[in-house]
């Protein structure tokens, strides 16, 4: 695991602590190998994408984010091949859904990004410091390899990150949210949103199997489970007028009042054909403010990485969508242009 995961290494031979009898015995019936890297791009804020392919020669994509400090590198990481939910302001949803990553296709998105960088020698400056399962596809929906590839990542042998710097982000997926608190007790992050049932059910469609009280009960329970004193981060995406007045925010500070967490502020980020648009920078940071004189935790997150389409929301792939559900979204951009 050590030489595979923290050394980078693709090359039995160059286990050097192996008797040599068994790294001749590995090479004969065993290989290493990550998804193949396709693209390799960096912005000129420092975020790099990689785009890389799986084993059905679909696409899926990984970026690597790092903190103005220079001190911690985010990785956001992938689980579905498309996203299997369709929320109205996301691209990746447009694209459809072709199927879930397999354990190996998650931790392999570490392990490029590692080797990318360079191997973790020194635990003290890591390529890869934090893991965000914020990439393509609804995580919760994959979970029997999710949770495999998460331990890897959580593992001593394996990248021994910090279970606080492992965020497992879900859409609502609530008897799963139920089911990680018994695996494990990685961060957690909601994509929420919405302050009301009405309008979550047109931004993100499984609250009508869901609901937001169902949501946060489950959220309420998942931090009765962890050992420490522990809050649920809530990623709320600005609409302009969609969601971004007063009455949303105040609806938004009731909402959460019992609920221990902290708020990231996302502003939309644009593409083509969604009907939606991006706040201005003004009416972010006057929500934003609303929410510190209701006495929340607001942060907004800075866009990374729009530049090559690596900013939140923009994550598209190469997906042989069985859903049809991107020949649909086609098909309905080209009636409304006629």
């Amino acid at each position: 695991m050590k030489w595979i995961h923290q050394e980078g290494s693709d090359d039995f031979a160059a286990m050097t602590n192996l008797s040599k009898p068994l790294r001749e015995k590995l090479a004969q019936v065993a290989e290493i190998r990550g998804p193949g890297v396709v693209y390799e791009g960096t912005s000129s804020d420092g975020t790099r994408k990689w785009v890389l392919e799986v084993e059905d020669g679909s696409y899926v994509e990984t970026v690597l984010i790092p903190a103005e400090n220079g001190k911690r590198r985010t990785l956001c990481v992938s689980s579905q091949v498309g996203c299997s939910l369709d929320c109205s302001f996301c691209s990746t949803g447009k694209q459809g859904f072709q199927r879930n990553l397999t354990a190996a296709e998650i931790i392999g998105q570490v392990w490029v990004a590692q080797r990318s960088v360079g191997p973790r020698r020194d635990t003290a400056n890591r390529p890869v410091t934090n893991v965000v399962m914020m990439g393509m596809g609804e995580p919760l929906l994959n979970f029997d390899n999710v949770v495999p590839a998460m331990k890897l990542m959580l593992d001593d042998n394996g990248y021994g990150l910090s279970k606080r710097r492992v965020t497992l982000s879900t859409s609502g997926v609530v008897p799963m949210i139920d089911k990680l608190g018994d695996e494990m007790d990685v961060s957690l992050a909601i994509s929420l949103h919405a302050s009301t049932d009405e309008l979550r059910n047109e931004l993100v469609p499984i609250n009508r199997k869901y609901n937001i009280r169902a949501l946060l009960d489950a959220c309420h329970r998942y931090l009765a489970k962890c050992p420490d004193n522990r809050q649920v981060t809530i990623e709320y995406t600005l609409i302009k007028d969609v969601n971004d007045q007063q009455e949303h925010a105040e609806q938004l500070a009731a909402l959460l009042k019992e609920l221990p967490c902290k708020i990231n502020l996302i502003p939309f980020n644009p593409f083509p054909n969604s009907g939606y648009e991006k706040p201005s920078r003004n009416q972010v940071m006057r929500f934003q403010q609303w929410l510190y004189d209701l006495g929340y935790n607001a942060t907004v997150r800075t866009t990374r990485g729009e530049d090559i389409d690596a900013a939140c929301g923009q994550l598209v792939g190469r997906v042989k969508d069985r859903t049809k559900r991107s020949a649909r979204y086609i098909q309905s951009v080209q009636l409304d242009a006629d």
